[in-house]
């Protein structure tokens, strides 16, 4: 209809953050993140989104997305959605151009929420008023002091009561050095606590079914991509033989990749990540496969970006609170969440949208393009 608000401009932007430390998983290391932000304008009112990242994605995102979305209704965003992905078709639609769509999607329903003047959370529909959030991080390059300070900051000064490492280092050349770092993640959290490890798909399938027995005697209840995702028979036959949940997912841009991930038995639990995935529009479709199967959706990784849809579907099981995401949305962003006592509460101010406003001053650093 001629009256509804329509999109008129699609912009991107280019955010590089440095590490405060050296950091590093199973199977890579880095010393900053990259944040991708995409604005979408209706008249007078923005909405923004973003995604973690190379700058190339900006790129995708002024061509050929912008054009693509300009003019289309604001309102309706799964049509956007859906002509984005038949957009970057030849440019193939995984990895870049999936988290430039996402970007754009997640924008768009921020737009949308607030050209209604909503938080996100009321537009889509509230299933939970709070999302447990784990806190997450645990990096390799940690010596032992620094992940047992961090693992405090998070059960004794915010009350979170699961959190994460990473293990796998060096591709699993490091076994022993893991369950030694496992071990005092477990003292250092205490008994009530819940702990997880992530291998970032470090180990072979013989390897990780080893190392999995030892985890268990430190009461580890989350056994993230023991072995890649790609693998999905692999860790099929990990989830099987090993008695805490396995999970994977974050890799996935597609719907049909979760669809295969699902039916292949490959997890306890389904993680999916907003920024990667195709946005919220997707997510909620993900959220939704993983239902039909009985399984919970844990969101992955941007938890700003996560937290207004992780509310709205009903097998939630949590959110990650990464150390960097959170760091850098806090210093990019106000109107951040506080997780004090293990949870959000996504809308609970009222602001509209995503709730989030750039703090440009605080940005301007960070801009790299």
């Amino acid at each position: 209809m001629s009256d509804q608000p329509t999109v008129d401009a699609v912009e991107a932007a280019v955010y590089t953050v440095p590490t405060d430390a050296p950091e590093a998983d199973g199977t890579l290391a880095w010393d900053s993140t990259t944040l991708v932000l995409v604005t979408v304008r209706s008249g007078p009112t923005t909405g923004l989104g973003y995604t973690y990242a190379p700058a190339a994605t900006a790129h995708v995102v002024r061509e050929p997305l912008a054009g693509t979305v300009t003019g289309l209704p604001a309102h309706d965003v799964p049509r956007a959605n859906e002509l984005m992905c038949r957009a970057v078709r030849n440019a193939g639609l995984p990895g870049v151009a999936a988290q430039a769509v996402a970007a754009v999607d997640i924008a768009l329903w921020d737009l949308k929420a607030r050209l209604l003047g909503l938080p996100l959370v009321r537009l889509l529909g509230a299933v939970h008023d709070d999302v447990p959030v784990y806190g997450s991080g645990g990096f390799t390059t940690y010596d032992s002091a620094r992940q047992e300070r961090q693992l405090r900051g998070w059960t004794e000064e915010q009350g979170i009561p699961r959190v994460k490492i990473k293990i796998g280092e060096s591709w699993g050349g490091r076994e022993e050095r893991d369950l030694e770092r496992v071990a005092r993640a477990r003292a250092a959290i205490g008994d009530t606590a819940e702990l997880y490890v992530d291998a970032n798909g470090g180990y072979t399938g013989g390897q990780a079914i080893r190392v999995a027995g030892r985890l268990a005697d430190q009461d580890v209840t989350w056994f993230e991509e023991p072995v890649s995702s790609d693998h999905l028979g692999t860790l099929a036959d990990i989830r099987g033989r090993t008695p805490m949940d396995v999970t994977a997912g974050e890799y996935g841009y597609t719907l049909p990749y979760f669809a295969h991930m699902l039916a292949a038995g490959a997890v306890d639990c389904l993680q999916a990540d907003v920024t990667r995935c195709g946005g919220i529009t997707v997510w909620l479709r993900a959220a939704a496969l993983a239902h039909a199967h009985g399984l919970d959706v844990s969101g992955h990784c941007a938890p700003h970006a996560h937290a207004h849809v992780a509310a709205a579907v009903p097998n939630l099981r949590h959110l990650e609170w990464f150390h960097d995401h959170v760091r850098i949305e806090r210093l990019l962003f106000d109107g951040v969440l506080d997780p004090g006592g293990g949870s959000v509460t996504p809308g609970a101010d009222g602001a509209p949208g995503l709730g989030l406003t750039l703090a440009e001053e605080r940005a301007a650093a960070y801009r790299v393009e």
